[in-house]
């Protein structure tokens, strides 16, 4: 029989699962205000440029994720995985925050454009970070039958990002 997680290993669990749900929701809520997003950071001018620039700033989210896995999961392997789970954390944060903080394209032009694009890829590049190293984390540091329900805790949160009609 398995022994009872301590205090510690319960925390960790609910904090990895409370910041992929977090990093989860930051990155999916652009989905859902994309229609005042790209009227505030694209150019009005052209329609059919601001709706492009909006799928791209949707997409390189996704394009991004697999290097950032791939990346983030390297630097995990040298200077563990809590350090990586950091990185991650402060990456996603501090893009949400410098998006929030981005003045319009009416104020600055094609810099806002930019800026919102370079803020959509660096989310990209770390949510999977985030999530494949908290899974590896707690899977290294707990034993069975723990690991495995922290670990489906942990990847329910991505089920969120595919929304079904």
């Amino acid at each position: 029989m398995a022994k009872k997680l301590v205090k510690q290993q319960k925390e960790a669990i609910a904090l990895l699962s409370f910041g992929t749900l977090l990093e989860y929701f930051d990155l999916m809520l652009y989905v859902h205000l994309s229609v005042l997003l790209n009227d505030l950071f694209f150019p009005k001018t052209d329609p059919m440029m601001a709706k492009l620039l909006g799928a791209t700033a949707f997409c390189m989210t996704f394009v991004l994720r697999p290097a950032g896995g791939y990346i983030i999961g390297r630097i995990g392997d040298v200077i563990g995985r809590k350090a990586t789970i950091y990185i991650t954390t402060f990456i996603m944060a501090g893009t949400c925050v410098t998006m929030a903080a981005l003045p319009t394209y009416e104020e600055v032009g094609i810099w806002a454009t930019v800026m919102i694009l370079l803020c959509r890829m660096f989310q990209g590049f770390s949510s999977l970070g985030e999530v494949i190293g908290a899974g590896v984390y707690l899977f290294e540091t707990l034993k069975s039958p723990h690991k495995y329900v922290a670990n489906a805790i942990i990847d329910m949160h991505q089920g969120q990002e595919v929304s079904l009609p």
